[in-house]
């Protein structure tokens, strides 16, 4: 593949009444993903981030930051300790922004946001949920506009309308390079339904698939996908989700539950979060022996030696920070991969995710993000 077109309360009330973020000559009217129509600054200068740090990188270009004055610092620093370390390496003003705190985690403070006097924020529908109609108004009163993203949804839609809209909020060249970014990764989740299709036309039967976030060791069993994120993404690469149906978004399986589906390959998403020893680290930097180290001990879990997955070595780990992004067609590739082989045989999915890195991101993605154990 080309490198370029790559198959509450009355304070905050008060703190709002004590700022109104100086108006933009001119305004836009942008469609977020949600179909919410919000006024927005035409040449916004001051960006507040709630998450889908490296996206809004890669469309806004090298300078993308110097228009960020707040984020949600926990869901990077915290939630991809290693990532946040590479790009404050070389944007050390990273370690300035105003932090807001996270709504999903309910530290984030709308008085703090508002006294970061931004005139946009850009945030996930997942943030936007938790926020509610009331923090959303308390915002929108202080004059700070509220715009949605949503790459958790795990759609070629959501995706392309999503990087759209972050190009179109911040106008000039971020706008050309979303649309230079939005199409190609259709083309290229597109290549990969289509060889999916071939396949499975040919005869091949897709393959029972279990997916669980590695965050908390073997002892316990951690998050599975029943739709959106990881879940969208094997139901795309063509395997057969033993979550669909069985759980909403996210939430553990049972043991019971999982040793009777008896899957036929496991994806245990790791990363590298921080205070939690016994998890799958995975991420920039990362060891990948001490990842199959993390790795084995799931399969001396009561049970798992007799799966299919276990038996035929075909246990896996992905990056967890690799969903819900614009590079996601990767691990897209990975997982397709190893369930069709010989339908992706000329497909290199961890040199897709170099070259996309080289081509869009300011560092290398140098590391452990896709490995079989």
């Amino acid at each position: 593949m080309k490198r370029r077109t790559f198959l509450g309360t009355a304070a905050a009330a008060a703190s709002a009444s004590l700022f109104t973020p100086a108006l933009a000559a001119t305004t836009k009217t942008v469609t977020d993903v949600l179909g919410r129509k919000v006024e927005v600054p035409a040449d916004p200068q001051r960006v507040l981030l709630g998450f889908y740090f490296e996206d809004f990188w890669a469309i806004g270009g090298r300078q993308a930051y110097d228009r960020v004055v707040a984020i949600s610092r926990t869901a990077w620093e915290g939630w991809r300790n290693s990532q946040w370390q590479r790009y404050a390496a070389v944007e050390p003003r990273l370690n300035d922004l105003v932090d807001v705190g996270e709504i999903s985690e309910g530290s984030f403070s709308v008085e703090t946001a508002v006294a970061a006097r931004p005139d946009v924020a850009i945030i996930a529908a997942w943030q936007f949920n938790g926020l509610g109609d009331q923090g959303v108004a308390k915002l929108e009163a202080a004059g700070i506009p509220v715009v949605v993203a949503d790459y958790n949804a795990q759609t070629v839609e959501k995706h392309m309308a999503s990087t759209h809209l972050i190009g179109e909020v911040l106008g000039g060249d971020a706008e050309a390079r979303g649309h230079e970014l939005a199409h190609p990764y259709g083309d290229a989740v597109e290549d990969v339904q289509t060889r999916v299709a071939a396949a499975q036309a040919g005869g091949a039967i897709a393959p029972k698939v279990y997916v669980e976030l590695g965050n908390k060791g073997p002892d316990e069993y951690g998050n599975s996908y029943g739709k959106g994120m990881w879940a969208g993404v094997v139901e795309t690469a063509g395997g057969n989700n033993i979550a669909a149906g069985q759980i909403g978004s996210y939430a553990p399986l049972s043991p019971e539950y999982v040793i009777a589906s008896n899957p036929d390959l496991i994806l245990l998403a790791g990363s590298d979060w921080v205070g939690l020893p016994k998890a799958v680290v995975m991420g920039f930097g990362q060891d990948p022996a001490v990842t199959r180290e993390r790795m084995r001990a799931y399969t001396e879990r009561p049970g798992w030696s007799g799966l299919n997955a276990v038996k035929n070595g075909e246990l896996h780990a992905v990056y967890h920070g690799g969903t819900r992004t614009l590079y996601d067609f990767t691990y897209l590739q990975y997982i397709a991969k190893q369930l069709y082989p010989a339908a992706f045989e000329d497909v290199d999915p961890l040199a897709n995710l170099r070259a996309y890195y080289q081509t869009w991101l300011p560092i290398e993605a140098e590391g452990t993000f896709m490995l079989k154990l």
